[in-house]
């Protein structure tokens, strides 16, 4: 098992690994739309917290020597699946023809009260 750590997504806080690679396959901890650099949220926008969360996701998954396409499955936590379209527009454009399966729930409260945490799994075909 192998930790993986970047500088371009936002700290891990807690007692857990920004991801962690066993074999070849990776797991990213749920990713809030912080910005890396400042650790402050991108915005109140549902869109906008959208894409940030898909980006520090994204590049956890490229420290890990993976790409955008190496991504199997994400888990999308919301505070108010009633934003599911508007969010689903995000990570439709983000994703374009690669389609990952996915699951989204809504849950009360998230850390740091954002609107969305987005987790992933990504495979390196040997």
């Amino acid at each position: 098992m192998k930790k993986i750590e970047t500088k371009n997504a936002p700290a891990a806080v807690g007692a857990y690994s920004q991801g962690v690679l066993v074999g070849n396959t990776l797991y990213v901890s749920g990713q809030i739309p912080f910005i890396p650099d400042t650790m402050t949220l991108i915005s109140d926008d549902i869109k906008e917290q959208t894409l940030q969360s898909l980006k520090n996701v994204l590049a956890i998954v490229e420290a890990a020597g993976m790409e955008k396409e190496n991504i199997a499955r994400c888990t999308v936590f919301m505070t108010n699946m009633s934003d599911f379209s508007l969010m689903n527009e995000v990570y439709s454009q983000f994703f374009g023809s690669h389609k990952p399966a996915r699951a989204a729930v809504e849950v009360r409260r998230l850390p740091k009260d954002v609107m969305i945490e987005i987790d992933a799994i990504a495979v390196l075909e040997l």
